[in-house]
């Protein structure tokens, strides 16, 4: 095939021939598969942790993503996108190797080594977000064609959900000291498994991930794009907190002055706070349309498999419509699926939580996409940071507000129902909560159309294809 045929100029490489373009897409996928992610919630209680420790954990998880996350994007463009990646990796292995090798049997300890691992994965969290998609995006516009970018995303999250599937079904099994102790027998081994030992098992696998993702930032190259002057990393410049600070600022002043980044970063803030949070109890969800507990950890691989598909679908939807066109898909997919979700239907309910994971996909392409396409690359990486802020900010907005929701739902149905109580209640409460999700949505993204009707209304940008 020749360089015309296959959509690229023929001084151009093909995307995947640019070496930090590969690497971005290794980097995702060791990143993000975690072995413990099907045994999250049950590994840090095997632990011996509480449910109290467990929330505490999470916040402060969450409560360090946010903090960090812009001025991480503003230090990857200031010192480097490479130099952040690497930080990034090393703070996986150091996280990761605290769990594999801390003590059993003190609580205090385990909590407190716990917390240092919940911060080093928050600030890994954020170094990493945004500084890998700007490093291989302005690698594909110096060495190839930047118009490739929908390929990439496309085959990352593709390979991403393929490692996705293997970690979910690896992890869950080799957690399980049953399954284990089985498969010696098999191999004619001697080996003697509990659940204290084979509790780590998913988390060695994780490190040995860990450790691959330092290699790849390492592999990458910092490119100083002649095209693009304004970005110059550490070796031409000093950086100070002030850089990074002024660079900050920066770049939400330019959110704010260009309308369709800004319609484009609150687009996507609507959609993912509200799915993301349905999505985090989904194993409730799960048991009250009567699945098997045994079936989630399947469920959640067979889920995965859509990230195999629906990208093809966004790069058709893309380079096919306007992005107001394909806003109004997801609009309406979510709205069906988020309505369906109230009806919890016995098994069949499924289908409509398949919906609502499709526009998730759906929304991290169109993202990516669009928001690279119009971004300068010496602020690439704090525009991201500043998307990635954003999302999370919402994420607990909304966590705030079901909590609420939560708190006032329940006394209410117990006045209304005296005769439930325990497990029971708490099952019909949730039902209740769950019907409020498409109002709030409905809500929500009329508020975002009106908003994007004042932004958008002297430019035509959105009605563009490609």
């Amino acid at each position: 095939m020749s360089a015309s045929d296959s959509g690229n100029p023929p001084d151009k490489k093909s995307p995947f021939s640019i070496r930090n373009v590969r690497l971005f897409i290794a980097f995702r996928i060791c990143f993000n598969a975690r072995f413990y992610y099907p045994v999250f919630a049950i590994l840090f209680l095997d632990f011996g942790l509480t449910l109290d420790q467990f929330a505490l954990l999470n916040a402060a998880w969450a409560a360090t993503i946010v903090l960090m996350e812009v001025p991480s994007g503003a230090l990857a463009d200031t010192i480097g996108r490479r130099k952040l990646l690497i930080v990034a990796g090393i703070l996986m292995v150091i996280e990761m190797a605290l769990l594999c090798f801390v003590p059993l049997g003190n609580v205090s300890l385990l909590f407190g080594v716990f917390i240092v691992n919940r911060v080093l994965s928050g600030i890994a969290e954020a170094a990493a977000s945004g500084a890998d998609e700007a490093i291989a995006y302005d690698s594909l516009k110096q060495e190839g064609n930047a118009g490739d970018w929908p390929r990439v995303i496309e085959t990352q999250m593709r390979m991403q959900s393929m490692a996705y599937i293997g970690a979910m079904s690896l992890g869950a099994a080799v957690y399980d000291p049953a399954l284990m102790q089985r498969f010696m027998n098999l191999l004619g081994l001697q080996v003697n498994l509990t659940q204290d030992i084979t509790l780590r098992f998913p988390l060695y696998l994780s490190f040995i991930m860990a450790i691959l993702t330092l290699l790849a930032t390492m592999r990458m190259q910092e490119d100083n794009s002649p095209s693009d002057p304004a970005y110059q990393p550490a070796q031409n410049r000093v950086p100070t907190i002030w850089q990074a600070f002024r660079l900050t600022l920066q770049a939400g002043n330019w959110i704010l002055k260009t309308p369709f980044a800004l319609v484009i970063i609150l687009a996507g803030l609507m959609f993912d706070h509200c799915l993301r949070m349905f999505g985090t109890m989904n194993s409730q969800y799960y048991r009250l349309i009567d699945l098997p507990e045994a079936s989630f950890g399947l469920i959640s691989s067979a889920l995965a498999v859509l990230g195999l598909i629906i990208p093809r679908l966004a790069y058709r939807m893309v380079h096919r419509h306007a992005p107001v066109f394909n806003l109004g898909v997801i609009t309406a997919i979510s709205m069906i699926g988020l309505i369906g979700v109230t009806f919890f239907w016995p098994i069949f309910g499924l289908v409509p939580a398949v919906l609502l994971r499709v526009v998730m996909y759906m929304v991290m392409f169109f993202q990516s996409h669009y928001l690279n396409r119009i971004t300068a690359s010496h602020q690439r990486a704090t525009v991201l940071s500043f998307k990635g802020l954003s999302f999370n900010l919402a994420y607990g907005l909304i966590g705030i507000l079901y909590a609420v929701l939560l708190a006032t739902l329940h006394p209410r149905v117990a006045a209304a129902h005296p005769d439930l109580t325990g497990i029971v209640l708490e099952n019909t409460v949730f039902m209740q909560s769950i019907s409020w999700f498409p109002w709030y949505f409905l809500v929500t993204v009329a508020l975002l159309f009106v908003i994007a009707r004042w932004q958008l209304k002297d430019t035509d940008v959105h009605k563009r294809v490609g």
